[in-house]
């Protein structure tokens, strides 16, 4: 009898943490993606389907742990109002995608 190849595959999360709290996920990494995007916490939020008071604590967590701003924002409703990344945040996100994708080539090549 031949024997038959099983090709397994490779799963990972990768998170960012400082002195054991979590700074950075794919859940955080896509708000701040979406707050880029659309310059918006509340837009964001539904786009992640997250409340608005939840995608607040993740932001505020994040800036607690990391001593930085992250996230700009300006009241003034639908027309005035809006919210944008700083440019720490634009650098966490940089740094986060690249570790991902350095596991991603790790991944790809123990899969092979």
């Amino acid at each position: 009898m031949r024997k038959k190849k099983v090709k397994l595959e490779v799963k990972y999360k990768v998170w960012l943490e400082k002195d054991g709290e979590i700074i950075m996920g794919q859940g955080r990494e896509l708000l701040l993606k979406y707050i880029d995007e659309t310059g918006s916490i509340l837009q964001a939020s539904k786009m992640l389907n997250i409340s608005y008071r939840k995608a607040l604590h993740y932001i505020r967590a994040m800036e607690e742990r990391l001593g930085k701003k992250l996230v700009e924002s300006q009241r003034g409703g639908y027309t005035r109002g809006g919210s944008t990344l700083t440019e720490d945040a634009k650098e966490l996100l940089k740094h986060y995608e690249n570790i991902v994708k350095e596991f991603e080539k790790l991944k790809d090549k123990l899969e092979k």
